[in-house]
């Protein structure tokens, strides 16, 4: 098991890791809309906060060996399930290869952000999928 993290992601906001890769697999933590280099939160509605959450993703995945092609299975959380399309929109730029995935509304997120998204994935020292 190692432990992953990269300075082009948020520092995580408690005791937890950004990801961990294990047996082939990397698990992701959960990523709100933080701006890596202030630790703020990104200005503006669900598109500017999605896209800020996969940027954020994206740089885990690749300090874990991974990418969004090899996503397995993704948990996302929102503040409102009014945000779904919208959510979507951006959610589908990124995961062009449809990983399972759930999707549900949540009373409240971390630092009061509108999305939370965590990825399973293979990392290419895995069997690493063909898509």
């Amino acid at each position: 098991m190692k432990a992953i993290y990269t300075p082009d992601a948020p520092e995580a906001v408690g005791p937890y890791s950004q990801a961990i890769v294990s047996g082939g697999m990397l698990y992701t933590s959960g990523q709100i809309p933080l701006d890596p280099a202030t630790g703020a939160m990104v200005e503006g509605g669900i598109e500017q906060q999605a896209a800020r959450v996969m940027e954020n993703l994206g740089a885990v995945l690749r300090a874990g060996g991974s990418d969004f092609r090899h996503a397995v299975k993704v948990n996302c959380y929102l503040s409102d399930m009014s945000l779904f399309a919208d959510f979507n929109a951006v959610y589908a730029r990124y995961f062009t290869t449809k990983p399972a995935r759930s999707c549900v509304a949540v009373k409240e997120l971390p630092k009061g952000a509108l999305v939370e998204v965590e990825v399973i994935a293979e990392t290419a020292t895995g069997n690493v999928m063909k898509l």
